[in-house]
């Protein structure tokens, strides 16, 4: 990430923050490099188990020319897609969760490694945000695959990896 682009980013997402400057006092000074940020604002947060969260990445890079941001916790046991406010709300899928309006978020700087969540894809400070319609898709996609590579000779067995592909409540 550029130094621009960087900037351009923190500008975004320090947007929603209720004091902007506590916040990138925070990133500037928590040894962990993560400040708490409000959902529901400017994003939610759809937040996938790690196998179909990294899967469902790649169906998502695949078909789009660009996602939204996405973070992962220090283990990729999930992923946190950025979608749009209200997203949350309308969301349905076992093995999802969300955060939406009324929650709040861990969020490390922009193109920094902290201990305990990271940037897959950083936010480009554009404000694009994965498309839900897109992200179900793919969620489907992936849950397909998981099931096709845990049903195939010598796979890894059950994953349980179809659960988690859901939607939001009147779309798909």
């Amino acid at each position: 990430m550029t130094d621009a682009g960087a900037t351009s980013a923190v500008e975004w997402l320090v947007s929603v923050a209720p004091d902007p400057e506590a916040c990138r006092w925070e990133w500037e000074r928590n040894p962990l490099g993560v400040s708490l940020l409000p959902a529901g604002r400017l994003w939610d947060v759809l937040i996938l188990p790690g196998e179909l969260g990294r899967s469902t990445l790649d169906v998502v890079a695949r078909i789009t020319v660009r996602t939204g941001p996405v973070l992962a916790d220090v283990t990729d046991a999930r992923l946190g897609f950025f979608v749009p406010p209200g997203t949350a709300a309308r969301w349905i899928g076992t093995g999802v969760r969300s955060a939406g309006h009324g929650t709040w978020i861990v969020v490390p700087y922009p193109g920094r490694s902290t201990g305990g969540v990271r940037w897959l894809v950083p936010p480009d400070g554009s404000g694009r945000l994965t498309d839900p319609v897109v992200l179900e898709m793919a969620m489907h996609e992936a849950a397909a695959l998981i099931a096709d590579d845990a049903g195939a000779p010598g796979g890894p067995g059950a994953t349980g990896g179809a659960d988690g592909a859901g939607g939001p409540a009147g779309e798909g």
